[in-house]
């Protein structure tokens, strides 16, 4: 199968149960907002944004509507590139250091991290952000459907920072984060944080929380009237910064991958694809 390239960032998609339509799935090919995630090209929902804006073809043919199945040998292109057949997934460790932005262009020109990266590692995507002046654990893969799973909160993972801020934080204030807690009308879930030490004016505090919204730690901080000076993340699910030094990446194991992910190896899946395959003409008998 041939495939193409687009720019398209993933977001976070909802939880969805795709399991219904997977027998039906099997018979007819691929749904072509999977193969377009798994090709690291967008997440589900973003492939159906592609399709609406007339940017996606099969067989030099527009895809209308994202109800398409795609079989082996299927031209598929987006924005007129051809989308490369997905390689096998590989997920990295990134230290993010401040100062980039995790996007693939940036409308005002700021540097990215997937500038920074090296060329041989082909396309990647990220599982969730880090802003502007956050650093520490990134995770990255080429597998666009594996980073929509890693990035539901119904995996129920713990994200863990470092965070240094300027004030004196209250262990009332900080127990008080484990009930959730609403800012400018946007409620947080249940917060873990502790402080670690005291510099003069600035506190080290360790934080944790499953949620993840965007600018969480800073708007909750700011709210009990800590300014945040430096956030870390240390740890995502059972993902960690270790000692990899800032700017560095590492490929996570895919050993290591597949236990800490629940994933079966391409072995396996084709040892059942085949072991499926040897009943289906029985079972029509």
């Amino acid at each position: 199968m041939q495939r193409g390239i687009t720019d398209r960032m993933p977001d976070v998609d909802e939880p969805r149960d795709d399991s219904a339509g997977d027998a039906a799935e099997n018979e007819r090919g691929e749904r072509i907002a999977k193969v377009l995630a798994r090709a690291g090209i967008s997440s589900r929902r973003d492939a159906e944004k592609l399709i609406a804006e007339n940017r996606v073809k099969l067989n030099n043919k527009l895809v209308t509507t994202p109800a398409t199945f795609i079989q082996p040998g299927d031209m598929l292109t987006v924005d007129g590139k051809l989308v490369a057949e997905a390689q096998k997934t590989r997920l990295f460790r990134y230290h993010k250091p401040a100062g980039l932005v995790t996007t693939h262009k940036d409308e005002k020109g700021r540097p990215t991290v997937f500038e920074k990266l090296p060329k041989e590692m082909g396309r990647v995507i990220s599982v969730g952000r880090l802003d502007l002046n956050s650093e520490g654990l990134l995770l990255l893969t080429n597998d666009g459907e594996l980073a929509r799973k890693l990035e539901l909160p119904s995996n129920g993972w713990i994200r863990r920072y470092r965070v240094r801020v300027h004030g004196t934080p209250t262990d009332r204030d900080l127990a008080a984060l484990a009930q959730g807690v609403t800012v400018d009308g946007v409620r947080y879930g249940a917060i873990e944080a502790g402080l670690d030490s005291r510099q003069g004016a600035n506190s080290w505090l360790t934080v944790a929380l499953q949620e993840g919204k965007n600018r969480e730690i800073r708007r909750v901080m700011d709210h009990l009237g800590l300014d945040v000076s430096r956030l870390l993340r240390t740890a995502y699910g059972p993902f960690q910064l270790g000692t990899l030094p800032k700017g560095a990446i590492e490929e996570v194991n895919p050993k290591v991958m597949r236990e800490q992910l629940g994933l079966k190896s391409e072995a396996a899946e084709q040892r059942a694809a085949d072991r499926k395959a040897r009943r289906k003409p029985a079972a029509e008998a």
